[in-house]
């Protein structure tokens, strides 16, 4: 269902054409407004969400360290890991977001451990760039 936009996301660009259909039937397609609050810094965090189209900002300590848009992505922590979220999410515009559920991505961890090392990876690169940037992931 959403395969051409997930194709798109730098986070699953590792995947095969297979395993990128096998994550698209995991997910769910989600509108929010303006205002909303996507993920809240210190909650758990269960969900991880691309940007479809829309904006939001990302805070810290209630100050404001990153705008998110199309193409961007939040939450990955949270497929893996039942950690805090480390920063409140808020969109700034109505969004158009491609969700996955922990539990969604646990069903395709047991039977495709090869979108589970991508995901892995992935996780790690995006580390890699918050921290030259010195901003951690959301999680």
């Amino acid at each position: 269902m959403f395969k051409p936009r997930l194709a798109q996301v730098p986070f699953f660009e590792h995947l095969k054409r297979k395993e990128l259909e096998l994550v698209a039937a995991q997910t769910d397609e989600l509108d929010v407004p303006e205002g909303k609050v996507l993920a809240r810094e210190g909650d758990f965090g269960h969900e991880f969400f691309v940007v479809e189209s829309g904006t939001a900002e990302v805070s810290r300590g209630g100050e404001v360290v990153n705008q998110i848009g199309p193409g961007d992505f939040f939450g990955e922590v949270a497929l893996l890991e039942e950690e805090k979220r480390t920063a409140t999410v808020t969109a700034t515009s109505p969004m158009t977001l491609i969700v996955m559920s922990r539990t969604d991505f646990r069903t395709l961890d047991r039977s495709q451990p090869a979108i589970h090392q991508a995901v892995c990876d992935a996780i790690e690169r995006h580390r890699g760039r918050d921290a030259a940037r010195e901003q951690p992931p959301v999680g």
